[in-house]
């Protein structure tokens, strides 16, 4: 288990409306947004996550010509912060989350790897909530995690 995690915006945003947010602090030892985050989170931060920025405003500007704010900071700060993993939903975001070689995965994948560690019994009602809220996500998709979950 990656006991850091590094969370991007959208992430907090749905696990926050269907009221899982906790699930963060139940699977990592150490949850972190960046600044920017937390500034589009638009709502106090728990206690149990901690803000950081990343020092190599550089680079973040650079990502930032490509990538959403949030994102670029996100990926700039896993950058620097060693053995640590990301959750980010972007498509374009994760293609240069793989090609500066971070260990990344999406909303769905957190949550279907909280399936496979037994800290859930079950994705299917946390996808079906998931559903039901405005977070863009295909049918398919979900589908073929439930599949690869045996659910």
């Amino acid at each position: 288990m990656e006991t850091v995690v590094i969370s991007d915006t959208s992430c907090l945003i749905i696990l926050d409306k269907i009221q899982q947010l906790s699930l963060l602090e139940a699977a990592y030892d150490s949850v972190i947004v960046t600044q920017i985050v937390a500034d589009e989170f638009g709502q106090p931060l728990p206690d149990w996550m901690e803000v950081q920025s990343p020092v190599n405003h550089s680079f973040q500007q650079l990502l930032e010509e490509t990538i959403d704010p949030g994102e670029a900071s996100s990926i700039a700060l896993a950058v620097e912060i060693k053995d640590c993993f990301l959750i980010i939903d972007d498509l374009r975001a994760r293609k240069v989350a793989q090609s500066v070689g971070l260990s990344f995965t999406g909303t769905l994948g957190f949550i279907g790897s909280l399936k496979q560690r037994g800290l859930i019994e079950a994705a299917r009602p946390i996808f079906d909530k998931m559903m039901e809220t405005d977070f863009r996500i295909s049918k398919q998709l979900v589908a073929q995690f439930l599949e690869e979950l045996g659910e």
